[in-house]
């Protein structure tokens, strides 16, 4: 089955991500400006048929009335999350499976960064958008003091690491340099870190993306998801602690950095 998926930068560091299918496009989140995205659809001569709501944060949700007029795209959304997301047509549980085009897509609750997060999962395209639960070289940011969420996050993180390894994570921001400076207080030896940085940096220099990734180079790289390898509790000083406690603590960590 073949299919298309745009990367699009929007807002200051947003990412927004245009899957066209069978004649159809989704759009995942819409920010407040939706200049970028409009134009990309103008340029393809694609209409929008669904916008696919991951949370209820204003840089994500925004310029889903604004899109909706202009291209009556039906909006999915999470249903526990309804009251804070704009007017939904579609809401959705943990486990829902519906359909695009020939594609089926998994929505799976990845709750941590809000409560409410929902992931969708495009298996048979191997796509994964993620949003601000798992990013590129790290995660969403969970307050301190916050340990429900904190268990969550570390909850949605693992679900989402037993995906496949050839997996595109398509996540919402463009914190790769950022979360790789972190990672290397972890790992400061890691030579697919290493690389991965300096790729990024090219990457940056050429005013290109570095997110779509793909869930394999994260296991090499992203700290949050190599929480339970000894050699990265030794480095915290956290050699007897469960892989849960690992975790927590560099996501700890990462808020203060």
């Amino acid at each position: 089955m073949k299919f298309e998926l745009i990367t699009i930068p929007t807002q200051e560091d947003n990412y927004n991500f245009l899957l066209h299918a069978g004649g159809r496009t989704i759009l995942v989140d819409a920010p407040p400006d939706v200049t970028p995205i409009a134009d990309a659809l103008t340029e393809r001569g694609w209409g929008l048929d669904e916008i696919w709501v991951t949370h209820h944060h204003w840089d994500h949700i925004d310029g889903v009335d604004t899109l909706r007029e202009r291209f009556g795209a039906k909006v999915r959304g999470c249903k526990a999350d309804a009251h804070r997301l704009p007017a939904l047509d579609y809401f959705h549980e943990d486990g829902d499976s519906f359909d695009f085009g020939e594609f089926a897509v998994t929505v799976m609750d990845v709750s941590g960064h809000t409560e409410g997060h929902i992931a969708y999962y495009v298996p048979q395209a191997g796509v994964l958008f993620s949003a601000d639960s798992l990013m590129a070289l790290g995660c969403g940011r969970v307050p301190d003091g916050q340990a429900e969420l904190m268990e969550q996050m570390y909850r949605s993180i693992t679900r989402l690491s037993a995906l496949p390894p050839e997996t595109i994570v398509c996540s919402g921001h463009e914190y790769t340099l950022a979360n790789g400076r972190f990672a290397l207080t972890i790992e400061p030896e890691n030579p697919d870190l290493i690389q991965r940085i300096a790729e990024a940096k090219k990457a940056r220099a050429a005013g290109k993306a570095t997110v779509p990734s793909s869930l394999e180079l994260e296991h090499k790289t992203n700290p949050y998801l190599r929480a339970g390898l000894q050699s990265v509790k030794a480095a915290l000083n956290m050699n007897e602690a469960t892989d849960a406690e690992a975790f927590i603590e560099i996501r700890r960590r990462k808020n203060s950095f």
